[in-house]
């Protein structure tokens, strides 16, 4: 945790370098760029147009060594019990291979699930595994939600360039208008489900399940061969029987992998279904690199680390409000949705590893989405908006065999942005712009821009399975890093289950009507009005 005497000396650094100008620690600082590049796994983090300079970068360094964070990250991968409210190891990079030295046991059964997802993937692509009707599988939908989602979903997306193995398609919302729309085009005696729930009992997958069944049902696969179209990834077998579902085409996800963090698992297999075993393998590779980097690389010179001493710096000492991921290719364009619950679920708490209340700002607000399309919403806050915000521009330099004029606008965007945020436009030049207008000078106001924004940009080569390996587990492990410096724990959840609690409770009331006093006066409103709307009684 960051020891209160590295805290003091860093808010004296801020209060330093509050209202400094970027653009003149640029000018004036030999190096800077090379000295604050960080590179790891084909990833490259220029923090350059940080607000920072030599000196609070030595003592950011320092406090991530005083606060003993690449021995945090020793027990993170080595098997030790981070996961404390729920009395469990956090054991996510065994599952892409990092660390298996030191659980040998636990990555014998990675290493098994491993083998028999590959079998099942080139079973199905090789015709061996085929629906009901003897017809090779066109199509697979994953149903899951959260993590069981996100992450596969923008994986998906990013890998999307080629024609796929499968087409791959996401259910996770428990509206009917999901399922609806994703199965309304496709053949039920192509398509392969895969149901994703540890338990077998989350609410809105399950209930997904059940009418994706019946859609395959409805569309001519027999009851006895429901079988033949879905896999399972669980570990409660009675349930996936009861489905339909045998023992051998479940693959299990263990408690020590949080939904997050679960990417590389048999969470994976609509990847390895869509674009090909080998594809999922490189994604592990990229992975690993990026957590070898980060356990042999020291403070000053590693990526991930770099990461979250920047947010730490920004969200805590400089007091930005959100972070905003802003990446310039489409096909990162869930990164942000997938981000979202890695960097707000993991750090979005209230107390320390002991329970005392954390009166400083924990996890920003995340947000963003592909440029160059929130160019033209909500970049208008960002330039001339009053909140303060830090970024990260994330754009590959090559956007593989595309039209190259359009990836050269594409970059230009890019670049333009980044340089905005860091210049802005000045009073002289907004009383420039407003003359050459025919404006009023007192109208020049309105062309000002405060530039001076706290950013990074995050570039690879081209987007491929290993640098999207690497990128995501920059990130997991910038959000670790983070919940170590704050002494909170990153791995539980409790405020996701709450709303479950409640909610089968509600449920109970909209089916029976009962219990409507035990509510408050508003709930109970609106409950009566569901009911008013969908039932006679």
């Amino acid at each position: 945790m960051l020891k209160s005497s590295d805290a003091d000396t860093l808010s004296t650094q801020a209060s330093r370098l509050r209202d400094v100008s970027i653009s003149d620690l640029l000018s004036n600082e030999a190096n800077r760029v090379s000295e604050l590049t960080f590179r790891a796994a084909g990833l490259s983090l220029d923090a350059s147009k940080q607000k920072i300079d030599r000196a609070a970068c030595r003592d950011l360094v320092s406090a991530a060594t005083n606060a003993g964070l690449p021995d945090a990250f020793e027990r993170l991968v080595t098997g030790v019990e981070v996961n404390i409210t729920e009395q469990r190891a956090a054991l996510h990079t065994l599952l892409r291979g990092t660390a298996a030295a030191e659980c040998p046991d636990l990555y014998n059964e990675v290493s098994e699930t491993l083998s028999r997802m590959q079998c099942a993937v080139e079973n199905i692509h090789s015709g061996t595994h085929t629906g009901a009707s003897g017809q090779v599988f066109t199509d697979v939908i994953n149903i899951g939600i959260g993590g069981s989602d996100l992450g596969p979903r923008m994986i998906c997306r990013a890998l999307d360039t080629d024609t796929p193995r499968l087409r791959s398609h996401f259910i996770s919302n428990v509206d009917p208008h999901d399922l609806d729309v994703v199965t309304r085009d496709l053949d039920p005696a192509t398509t392969l489900l895969i149901i994703c729930s540890k338990t077998f009992t989350t609410e809105e997958t399950l209930t997904n399940a059940q009418r994706a069944r019946a859609w395959l049902v409805a569309g001519g696969v027999a009851e006895a061969n429901i079988g033949q179209h879905v896999l399972a990834v669980t570990t409660n077998l009675d349930a996936a029987a009861t489905f339909g579902i045998s023992e051998t085409a479940c693959f299990p996800m263990w408690d020590w992998v949080g939904g997050r963090y679960s990417v590389w698992s048999a969470i994976g297999l609509v990847i390895a279904l869509g674009y090909g075993w080998q594809v999922f393998a490189e994604l592990l590779d990229g992975a690993k690199a990026l957590d070898e980097h980060t356990r042999e690389t020291p403070p000053d010179q590693n990526l991930p680390m770099m990461m979250a001493l920047l947010e730490l710096w920004n969200t805590r000492f400089l007091n930005t409000e959100t972070h905003v991921v802003l990446p310039y290719s489409q096909r990162m364009e869930y990164l942000a949705d997938f981000l979202q619950q890695l960097t707000m679920e993991s750090n979005g708490k209230r107390v320390t590893l002991t329970g005392a209340p954390i009166t400083d700002a924990t996890a920003p607000v995340l947000w963003g989405s592909a440029g160059t399309i929130g160019q033209h919403s909500y970049y208008q806050l960002l330039h001339q908006g009053n909140r303060a915000f830090s970024a990260d521009i994330i754009f590959p330099l090559t956007n593989g065999n595309v039209d190259l004029d359009a990836h050269r606008k594409l970059a230009a965007n890019a670049l333009a942005q980044s340089r905005a945020f860091l210049i802005g436009r000045t009073p002289q030049e907004s009383k420039t712009l407003a003359a050459a207008k025919g404006l009023a000078p007192e109208l020049a106001p309105h062309f000002e821009m405060s530039g001076n924004h706290p950013h990074s940009t995050i570039v690879m080569e081209s987007v491929t399975p290993a640098t999207l390996g690497a990128l995501v587990a920059a990130y997991e492990h910038k959000t670790y890093f983070l919940s170590a410096l704050m002494g909170l724990n990153a791995f539980d959840q409790w405020g996701v289950e709450l709303g479950k609690v409640i909610g089968k409770q509600i449920r109970s009331t909209l089916e029976t009507g009962e219990a409507l006093g035990e509510l408050d006066a508003s709930t109970a409103t609106l409950a009566t009005a569901w009911r008013g709307a969908n039932t006679d009684d």
